[in-house]
Order: structure tokens, then sequence, then C-alpha cells
């Protein structure tokens, strides 16, 4: 469920229904897919997280490989851990836990005005023994667990240490570290400040040396939580969290409000701590990240993690993956990247690229004009004037196939171009998994045009010079993360460009399931019901002209489907993984690249008479998908005000780049 489809469709569908049902409803889908053969390649393939080194970072002896967390009230049951797992978080918190379940008779539910969302105050959850059972089975990812432990509604602060107590050494077994909310139903600072320093040896003692972080809520006194940092012993407890969330009261009780709320309460809290310790003791901030931009501030103030709650729910899954790309934008911008050597990787791909843009315009020059060369010629044993006399619609229909087919080429071959010289040039992973994907399905397709017995010495001919550059361009890491800042807020833009982003990948899904139809009728039936109707003939028929002259037909079929599978997997990868505020390149690559299919598609259709409007019908929807994306992702993507914006955020970017990177040393 990335952002465009979660943003354009899901998210509409959701709201209609109440908070807890939605919650439930998404994260069962999302743990149901996961648990699927292949499901969590989906999940994975549409999201493309990448891993880069700039984002690792030890804390308490553990490895986070993203900065980012999941809380725990969001998946109350730990329904989709493997599921989120992939979408760029770094770990999970689970809980509160309490040792016995706690239900409300209050419902959760969504303050859309402040895109917040209100809980009864209450630590809602399954009990000790429910999370027991759950993670005595196989972890299904290799994420942390951060779990959060409470005390009963009710129990005094003596109480509850005992029972967090009994937890610790429960639980100590599947967890990386434990959150202790000391302050959860009617237990007060002030019980709280005198019982720090008994919890801690209590508890440090239980978790069999796992590390203890101090719980604070995100609008707790600010001369009580100094008081708490001072009195919390740095030898046992071993950071903080500040809480997402701040309370609220009326007629029908307490409420937590997580949400927009909770973060300047949290920086307040997080520059505090850091003025009275230092840098050295780590700090979770999970207050009030609802954009990028959020967590950034939080980073800046002096978190070294980030929770998300509410930010999940009102912006779409896709946040943490922007998070970590602005952190990792932000670290390095200002930093020079050696951009990839051009005859290591990039430049052979160039070579290909403009390899299949001469091919492609060569072959619609040939099949506007002579349609068959002498190979096919010799192959029928027939001229081409035999052939127009026979059926005088039979070689505009042959044209027509191979003008489609040029028109593709042209299009593949711009988009490899592009994607070289803009994407394998600077490193980025995404680029070169696009060219891997639809290099591999373009050259195996050759296969396809053997599906009649048919060998065309040309196409052989082109495959064997243009394989050599494929294999030397994908030589090489590509690793290197994107220089263009990031989009930091959930501003109309962003929202318009997820539309736009929808289009695009929705025509990458139509061509692909296209092209794969294309080639399965090329090598079995050959025709669809309107051919025959624009040639006035049956299989049959055609045969009684020539036997040989449908394996022809069918080859030109079959490459066409196979050239139209690869070039929407370039498409498709583009429009899933690469679009980001700014990147002008990539929206002239899908206008470029996407052009000479549909004029060739449209003109030849023309040209020759074949208009049925049933026949066309799926290249007008996919022109209108291609035409409204494209409409929708220019101010996103390629702006004029997009110039001024870049430059202001680089500058912005060298300063707190170097702040962030402190931190994360």
């Amino acid at each position: 469920m990335p952002d465009w489809s979660y943003q354009t469709l899901f998210k509409p569908a959701l709201f209609k229904l109440p908070a807890e049902r939605a919650r439930d409803v998404t994260l069962r889908a999302m743990g149901t897919l996961s648990s699927l053969p292949g499901g969590t390649w989906v999940i994975k393939t549409m999201g493309h997280m990448e891993s880069y080194s700039d984002l690792h970072n030890v804390i308490w002896g553990t490895e986070f490989k993203y900065p980012i967390g999941l809380s725990g009230r969001l998946d109350v049951h730990g329904t989709a851990h493997k599921a989120l797992a992939p979408f760029g978080f770094g770990y999970f918190e689970i809980g509160p836990v309490t040792v016995e379940k706690v239900e409300s008779g209050q419902s959760v539910y969504r303050d859309l005005v402040h895109e917040s969302i209100v809980y009864p105050d209450l630590p809602v959850n399954d009990g000790l023994d429910a999370w027991i059972r759950r993670l005595q089975r196989k972890r299904a990812h290799s994420k942390p667990y951060i779990i959060r432990l409470s005390g009963m509604p009710g129990a005094d602060i003596q109480e509850a240490i005992r029972q967090i107590e009994r937890m610790a050494g429960r639980l100590a077994a599947y967890a990386d570290g434990f959150v202790i909310d000391l302050y959860a139903g009617e237990r007060r600072a002030q019980h709280v400040l005198d019982a720090v320093e008994e919890a801690g040896k209590r508890l440090d003692a239980a978790s069999c040396g796992k590390p203890l972080l101090l719980y604070v809520p995100a609008d707790f006194p600010e001369p009580e939580t100094c008081k708490l940092v001072l009195a919390a012993d740095r030898d046992i407890w071993k950071g903080m969290v500040i809480g997402d969330a701040v309370h609220m009261r009326d007629e029908s009780g307490d409420w937590l409000v997580v949400g927009p709320a909770a973060k300047q309460p949290g920086i307040a809290k997080i520059r505090l701590i850091r003025e009275l310790c230092g840098e050295d003791w780590p700090i979770v901030a999970s207050g009030g990240v609802n954009e990028p931009q959020d967590a950034l501030e939080l980073y800046e103030a002096g978190a070294q993690l980030v929770q998300l709650h509410s930010g999940l729910v009102y912006a779409g899954p896709g946040l943490p993956k922007r998070i970590n790309e602005a952190v990792v934008y932000r670290k390095t911008c200002g930093t020079d990247a050696e951009p990839a050597a051009f005859w290591r990787s990039w430049g052979w791909m160039c070579f290909l690229g403009l390899g299949m843009v001469i091919g492609g315009i060569l072959a619609w020059l040939i099949a506007s004009t002579l349609v068959v060369l002498p190979y096919d010629i010799e192959f029928l044993g027939i001229s081409s004037a035999a052939l127009s006399a026979a059926n005088l619609r039979l070689l505009p229909f042959m044209s027509h196939d191979r003008i489609t087919l040029a028109g593709t080429m042209i299009s593949i071959g711009v988009l490899y171009f592009m994607l070289a010289r803009y994407g394998l040039k600077a490193g980025l992973h995404w680029c070169k998994t696009a060219l891997l994907a639809s290099g591999g399905v373009g050259f195996g397709s050759f296969f396809l045009f053997l599906g009649y017995g048919y060998f065309d010495p040309l196409h052989a001919a082109v495959a064997v010079m243009l394989l050599p550059m494929f294999v030397l361009s994908m030589r090489g890491r590509a690793d290197t993360p994107s220089r263009t800042p990031p989009n930091l807020h959930n501003d109309k833009l962003w929202r318009r460009a997820q539309w736009g982003q929808l289009m695009l990948v929705s025509l990458g899904f139509a061509l692909a399931a296209g092209g794969a139809l294309i080639s399965y009728i090329g090598i079995t039936r050959v025709f669809v019901v309107t051919d025959l109707e624009f040639l006035c003939a049956s299989p049959d028929m055609l045969k009684a002209i020539n036997e040989k002259l449908l394996p022809l037909i069918a080859h030109d079929r079959a490459g066409f489907g196979g050239a139209l599978f690869a070039d929407a997997i370039a498409l498709l990868a583009a429009a899933l993984w690469g679009v980001r505020e700014g990147e002008r390149w990539l929206w002239w690559m899908f206008l470029l690249g996407g052009l000479p299919g549909f004029a060739a598609g449209f003109l030849v259709h023309f040209t020759i008479g074949y208009t049925d409007f049933w026949h066309l019908f799926p290249a007008y929807l996919a022109f209108g998908l291609f035409a409204a994306g494209l409409y929708l992702l220019y101010p996103f993507m390629a702006g004029r005000r997009l110039a001024e914006k870049s430059q202001q955020s680089r500058c912005k970017a060298r300063g707190i780049g170097r702040n962030l990177s402190n931190k994360y040393e």
C-alpha cells in the first residue's frame, strides 16, 4: 500500500470506517499478504526501500538499520510487523504491555482537523501471556523489538514496579530493550520521582542486561522533567523515550491525543535533556511526526531515534522511506559524490539506448516502405507483390505490427539512455534494478521470435551486438543516495503528485499486461477477432496463401509483445521507485520515452485504416493515463519554483547535515 495508492484510493475508503475498524482491516490485510508465498517480495517491490550506510547506527549494542521505529500502540496486536519491516523501519515497539489484559469501553477516534488520533487514557493491550505466545513464534524479520512495560491501571507505584519487574524477567529473552512507563493510571509525577532510583535497581537485575529506557510523557512539566533526569542513574537508565501523546480531559473521561500537538513539547524536552546530560544519553522521540520535516526537527533537537504513529495514518506507509531519504540527503548534502566511470558502466547503457533508438528509426522506415525484408521473402518463397495480390490488406497489417514494434524500440532506447545518463551515472540503485529487470525481459523475449520456428537474422544480429553492452553496463555497485532535495511536507503539490504517480504506475502495469497478452497471442492463436475482420480473412485462408505466412506474422507479434513488456517494466520501475520532487530528468524521460510508442501506434492504425474503436480502446486508455500522469506530476517534478526551493534546501541542509552526522557517529 504505497502512498500513491494509499492517498488516492485506500485512505478515503478507510476513513469512512471507525478508526479501530480501519486500523484492524488494514493491518490484517497487510499481515495476510506478507504471509502468502511471494507476499513479502511484492511489498518490497512496491516500496523498494534502499539501505544506506549513512543510516546505520549502533545504540545500546544493537544495530538499527534505519533510525525510525513504529509505535506499539498503532499495531497493538503485532499483526503486521513482517509486512511493515520492508517499509524502512529500523525497529518495532511492542506495548504498552501489562500483566493482565486491559480493555476500554471507549472508542479510538480520529481528529481530522488536527491530523491526530485520540485514545482512551489506558494501556490497552492483550496482556503479558498473549504477547509471550506471539513472541515465542519464529520472528519473521530481523528488526529489533523495544518492549514498553506498564503497570496495571489503578496499581500504586510500588505495585506497578513489581508488575514491571515480573514482566521484564519473562520478556527479556525476546526484547532488545525495555521502555519503562511508570506514569499510567493515577500515578503522578512525584510518585515516579520518589521511586525512579528503586525502580532502576530492581529492573536492572530483572532485565538480564537489556537496556532500560525511561519513559516521560510529552506534556510532563519541565521542572519535574529536570528532577527526573537528575534522579535517573545513567549507569542503569540507558536513555529516555519522549511520549507521543498529550493528555486531554473532557466530560467523557481522560484521553491521549497522538499527533502534532506532541511535537513542540517533545522538542523542548529533548533540548532540556541535552542541556543536562550532553550528547551521550540516547533519546527516542515519538511525538507529532506527520511529515519528514517533523522528524528532521526532532533529530536536529537531539533525538537519535524517531518513532512513528499518527503520521503513518495520515501521510501513509511511505513516510518512513521519505524520512530516511531526507536524513540521508541532509547528511550527504555538500559532499561530492564521484560519478561512475563512463566505460565502467553507464556509458555502455547509453550506447545500448542509442542503438535501440537508431534501430527503431530504421525499422520504422523499412516497415513503412518495403515492409518485408529480403530474408522474409526468402523464408516465404513468394514476393511482396504476390502477398499484396493475395490480400490487399496483408502488407499494411504486417506494416502495422512492425511499426508499433519500431516505436516501442525507440521508447526503450530513450528510457535506457536517460536511466543510464542520469541514474547509473549517479549510482542510483533503483535505476540499476530497473534496467536489469527490463533488459533481462527484453533479451529473453528474443526467444519468442522462435515460437513458430522462424529465425530472424537481423534481430539475432542486433541482440548479439547489444547484449555485451548490457552486461558491461551492469558492472559495479550502485548504492549512492539521490542528490535531489527530498520532499519534506505533505502539501498540496505532494498530494497532487500521488495521483500522477498512480496514473503512471497504472500505465506501467497495463502495458506489462498488454505486452504479456500480445506475446501469448502471438505464440498461440496469432490473431484477435478484430485483426481477422480487418484482413477479411480467416487463419485457414492465410495459410492457403502461404504455409509460412502465419509463423512470420506470429514472430512479429510475439516480438512486439516482448518488447512492450520490457518497455513497461522500465516505465513501471521508474514510476514506482523514482518519482521525487525536483527530478526533472525523470519527468522528461517519461514524456520523451512515451511519445514514440504512442505516435507509432496511433499513426500506423489511422494510416492503414485499422480504426476499430474496441481494438484501439486499450491504447486510448493508456494514452489517457500517460497524459494525466504527466500533467499531475509536472509541478512536483519539473515546476519552475523548484529551482529556488532546491537551492534553499541545499544551503539549509549543509548546516543541518553536519549536526546529524555528529549524532549518528
